[in-house]
């Protein structure tokens, strides 16, 4: 199975970015442990601070499942929603930190419910826990 797990707005600063709330380990140090724990799947990435960006990347369609953090994209673009909606793959929204105990314009997720779960609170584990959940064929 190929995944692409996709990134949002200053989440490239995962590591060094509010350390307290989004850990110390860098997204590129904890791709290379998801890469050894699911060698049979190929484990794809992307992030971008833009959000045209990743829309475009979304629409290479390149993959077999999505693992998607929008960061600050969830709360307000319309338009990755409904880039979303139109992916007839599985996908699953993962937040870092437990959004529903943050700041209330952060408790809103507009690109929830065009994806098929949502793991929020779980640290950076939300990844993995959303790769083995697409194990399980969600849809």
């Amino acid at each position: 199975m190929k995944v692409l797990i996709v990134n949002g707005p200053n989440l490239n600063l995962l590591g060094t970015r509010e350390p307290e709330i989004y850990g110390h380990i860098s997204m590129e140090d904890y791709l290379e442990k998801l890469k050894s724990e699911f060698s049979s799947h190929e484990i794809l990435y992307y992030q971008s601070n833009i959000e045209g960006e990743i829309i475009n990347r979304l629409q290479e369609d390149d993959f077999d499942a999505l693992i998607i953090n929008p960061g600050a994209f969830t709360h307000y673009s319309y338009a990755i929603a409904d880039c979303l909606k139109n992916i007839q793959k599985q996908k699953v929204e993962v937040h870092i930190s437990n959004i529903y105990k943050r700041e209330e314009f952060r408790q809103k997720s507009v690109t929830a419910a065009c994806t098929d779960a949502v793991l929020s609170g779980f640290g950076m584990d939300g990844y993995r826990l959303a790769i083995l959940s697409l194990n399980l064929n969600l849809k």
